[in-house]
């Protein structure tokens, strides 16, 4: 009884370590499978992130799911997987762009554009600022006595 006992403690163990083992590469795949599918785009046209198309029936984001899948199971690099579908599909592919050569500018120049709006909004309330005040020309007594009148004629046609 005592062997029986000791082989069924031996083969819990075993199979508590197998489960580990298993679910430990599972997770890891599907972390790899989530981050990178945030990372493209579907190509059908909706302008959503590949895993957040939500089409039913969508051409495209079923069979990209499956190759996305099929490459973070061989164990492909996250960046050779982002680079073979920019091959097939284009650069249009990825949801942001990379950080090497001419796609630079598209991370630039909405802060520039931003700086740029914030320098030309101080400028134009400075000179706003600094601008002398208008005098009317109404500064005569035939023109205040007009005024005057048209001011006490509005009164009188809008009071209830």
């Amino acid at each position: 009884m005592m062997k029986f006992l000791q082989h069924r403690r031996l083969a819990s163990v075993i199979l508590v370590v197998l489960l580990a083992l298993f679910t430990v590469g599972a997770d890891n795949i599907n972390q790899r499978f989530e981050k990178t599918g945030h990372e493209l785009m579907c190509t059908c046209g909706c302008n959503q992130i590949l895993l957040e198309c939500n089409h039913v029936g969508c051409p495209s984001s079923d069979g990209m799911r499956n190759e996305l899948m099929a490459g973070v199971k061989a164990n492909v690099n996250d960046d050779t997987v982002l680079q073979t579908f920019v091959a097939k599909y284009g650069p249009t592919v990825l949801a942001a762009p990379t950080l090497v050569g001419f796609d630079r500018v598209a991370w630039i120049t909405p802060y520039a554009v931003f700086l740029f709006g914030i320098g030309l909004t101080i400028l134009i309330v400075r000179n706003w600022k600094h601008m002398p005040k208008p005098t009317h020309a109404a500064g005569t007594p035939e023109m205040t006595d007009t005024l005057k009148s048209f001011r006490d004629r509005a009164r009188e046609e809008t009071e209830l």
